[in-house]
């Protein structure tokens, strides 16, 4: 292996690892160095769609996604070689290489993990022998010492790259020293040992206050505390750890989007919230829905029991009454339709909302696809003004779905580049299987009038603002 490594630990989840590591990614890349991102085990139902093996397209964590192209890659399968997906509290699907294992996703964890590492480990040598840098996120913390003799994610893999670690915090949360310390001190020793430095992450204040808390954790632990990061909310960055509850609030074009608890792909949403004139918010119950000018109902993981909980929430008759404009994307396009069936145990059986007469079929092979997009030539209602965009996405899906044979067929809205209908229509109601839509700048500029921020500038901005307060010289030390 010749490359360096850069781990990011986290203290918690949602510490700010997966931003942190975008950050390092476009840095490490504007040095002119070949960068790569690397995370053992994501678990997330985040995912977006990336060249597979053998030809074949595969699925990874959304956060890697984007840390690839941060570091102006590719994105791959090696980059996140298992990937779970939350199904119920106690059982995920398990995505290795980009694929689904049925036979892992069956297993117990423990015995599971022992297969998992030596695969994870494949990939991580494999990109440290092509790169200059790997930059390496970690997961939940690696303090977990109820899982540390199985933990292949954080502790085996910043042994096996030898890792310059950075262990940050959430110091918004109140505790951060303690976070600090007591994971510190709860790593192995010989883990311990790597890391180079602390990250007090979403500071609000005057940071001269935090004497002489950094002084005095270094003096115990011998590690220096190299950056004070300010709050920044605006970064631009989709979330990667569940729905952002921190919601836009004030005038202009209301968007409610239904936080069923198996929702999926969410970060497709993160353009919305930083369009001027429109305030995101998510609805868990009717109230929620009270004014909203749209209601979105996004991908689901498990589209029978959201769909239940959406009932028992009594949000379907909010949302069978609303008269503005309805979009349900991939899950949400199949809870609109008459009826969910399920023959082989993928998903469940349910009758649908009623809003668009299609019926869906799960079947047990999960489709996966790149692919442009176009609208229809015309397009009804509030709708028209996406007649005749084209854009990219993906699909990423067990149903197929078909108009119902009993009812009188909905307009074709949407077509994929090999004429597949994966999009209908009627009247306020649209349903689409393309996830990624509201990311391409031509949708946004048709339904809003403005193209939004690219990513290029979101990452350039992660990478200055790090730089501006990392401490002079830190972030290009760690691959010294």
């Amino acid at each position: 292996m010749s490359s360096k490594a850069v781990m990011v630990l986290g203290t918690t989840s949602g510490a700010g690892k997966s931003w942190l590591a975008t950050a390092l990614c476009r840095w490490y890349a504007r040095q002119g160095l070949k960068v790569a991102p690397f995370k053992a085990q994501n678990m997330s139902n985040n995912a977006r769609v990336v060249p597979g093996l053998n030809g074949l397209m595969g699925e990874i964590g959304s956060a890697q996604y984007f840390q690839a192209l941060a570091a102006n890659r590719v994105p791959e399968v090696r980059m996140n070689p298992v990937l779970l997906k939350p199904e119920a509290d106690t059982q995920s699907q398990v995505v290795v290489l980009g694929e689904v294992d049925a036979a892992l996703s069956r297993m117990p964890w423990r015995e599971r993990s022992a297969l998992l590492k030596p695969r994870a480990r494949a990939a991580l040598h494999e990109l440290m022998g092509e790169n200059d840098v790997v930059v390496i996120e970690g997961a939940g913390s690696p303090a977990e010492i109820n899982l540390a003799p199985s933990d292949y994610v954080n502790l085996g893999t910043a042994r096996d790259a030898n890792a310059a670690c950075l262990l940050v915090t959430d110091i918004d949360r109140g505790g951060a020293f303690a976070h600090l310390y007591g994971t510190h001190q709860l790593m192995p020793e010989d883990v311990r040992g790597l890391v180079r430095g602390f990250v007090l992450n979403r500071f609000r204040g005057d940071a001269g206050l935090l004497a002489p808390g950094p002084e005095q954790l270094e003096r115990l632990t011998g590690v220096p505390t190299i950056a004070t990061l300010p709050m920044w909310r605006g970064h631009g960055l989709p979330e990667e750890d569940g729905v952002f509850d921190h919601s836009a609030t004030g005038s202009g074009l209301h968007i409610a989007v239904v936080a069923y608890p198996r929702i999926s792909n969410l970060d497709e949403f993160q353009p919305l919230r930083q369009l001027p004139g429109v305030r995101l918010s998510w609805a868990r119950e009717p109230k929620d829905l009270a004014g909203a000018d749209w209601i979105i109902l996004p991908g689901s993981k498990s589209t029978a029991a959201d769909l239940a909980w959406l009932r028992a929430q009594k949000l379907d008759a909010a949302i069978n009454n609303h008269r503005g404009r309805v979009l349900g994307i991939c899950g949400g396009l199949q809870m609109l339709g008459e009826a969910l069936i399920d023959t082989h145990g993928v998903d469940g059986n349910a009758p649908g909302l009623g809003l668009l007469p299609l019926v869906t079929v799960f079947e047990t092979e999960k489709l996966l696809r790149s692919a442009e997009f176009r609208f229809a030539a015309t397009m009804d209602g509030g709708w028209q003004a996406l007649a005749g965009v084209q854009a990219g996405g993906y699909e990423i899906r067990h149903g197929r779905t078909q108009p119902h044979a009993g009812l009188p067929p909905p307009k074709v809205a949407l077509r994929n580049d090999a004429g597949e209908a994966i999009g209908w229509q009627a009247g306020q109601v649209l349903g689409v299987y393309a996830h990624g839509l509201f990311e391409q700048p031509a949708v946004l500029q048709a339904l809003f009038g403005h193209s939004g921020r690219s990513l290029d500038a979101v990452f350039d901005g992660l990478a200055d603002f790090i730089d501006l307060h990392f401490q002079p010289g830190k972030i290009a030390g760690l691959i010294d």
